[in-house]
């Protein structure tokens, strides 16, 4: 499978994953009485910068094998270090000022983080085995 193909069809994947775990969490939420807009929120944003932030892990995972098959390993390395350092200090920021603005509820905001390694866990545990990728 090209590798474009298989990391667009990982990201969806991903936010299938996101959108349940973040639905569930949602009703936790709500059979504890803490259900409101800021909830909402939260949620939404919070899976949504999962899912982007694998999304640019998996691109950076991408060119630096591509960098790797050509025998650029050093410049591979360096792709997948600056990839994570921008990410990191994108998402800091960006989660900072989400929380800051009053717009969300902190817990709904960074729960999803957590929730991508076992989507991510489920997804590989149900692969089919003649998958190539």
């Amino acid at each position: 499978m090209d590798s474009r193909k298989f990391v667009i069809k990982q990201t969806l994947l991903i936010l299938a994953g996101q959108a349940v775990c973040v639905a569930a969490m949602l009703g936790i939420f709500a059979l504890l009485g803490k259900f409101d807009q800021k909830a909402l929120l939260g949620g939404i944003f919070g899976g949504l910068i999962a899912t982007l932030n694998f999304f640019f892990m998996a691109i950076a995972a991408t060119i630096a094998s591509d960098k790797a098959v050509n025998q650029d390993v050093k410049g591979g390395e360096a792709t997948v270090r600056i990839s994570y350092i921008a990410r990191m200090v994108v998402m800091a920021v960006v989660l900072f000022a989400l929380v800051k603005s009053g717009l969300c509820n902190v817990f709904a905001l960074v729960l999803p983080l957590v929730f991508t390694r076992p989507v991510l866990t489920l997804i590989e545990f149900f692969r089919k085995g003649d998958d190539n990728a």
